[in-house]
């Protein structure tokens, strides 16, 4: 089975990343606004890109500062049933973040496209954490691939 992965480390300490993956409102910074999040292991996730693409996920690890891990319940096909983990380590002044989109059935068109979207989002998740702005999906600006 093929995974998506990324390694890159962001200047930022483990527990505002951490913060960042766990909290609604740090989670609508950096990947969709349309974001409905509750708080620990077991809990519920929504990530709405407009009309396009309803993601429920499960939070079913947390390790503060350390791990985070999501099961896709619902979403495209394609994302039903993998695994979405953020594993931090820090590494000096910087935290290396390790993101896994895990336990694809094969890698099709949608994999790829799903590639690419991830690092932009990474890049997202970078900026928030270092500068307080995210880049975020957006209803009104910005159109999926």
């Amino acid at each position: 089975m093929p995974d998506i992965l990324h390694t890159f480390t962001i200047a930022a300490p483990a527990a505002d990343i951490y913060r960042a993956l766990t909290d609604q409102q740090g989670l609508a910074a950096w990947w969709t606004e349309q974001t409905t999040a509750e708080a620990g292991l077991g809990a519920r996730l929504i990530f709405d890109f407009g009309q396009r693409y309803h993601n429920a996920m499960t939070v079913v690890d947390l390790v503060p500062g350390v791990r985070v891990a999501w099961h896709i319940d619902e979403a495209h096909p394609e994302w039903v049933g993998t695994l979405v983990t953020f594993d931090l380590e820090p590494d000096g002044e910087v935290t290396r973040l390790r993101f896994g989109h895990r336990d694809w059935r094969e890698a099709t068109d949608f994999y790829a496209s799903c590639n690419f979207q991830w690092g932009r989002y990474m890049e997202s998740l970078r900026s928030y954490c270092e500068t307080g702005v995210g880049r975020p999906w957006r209803a009104e600006t910005e159109i999926l691939d």
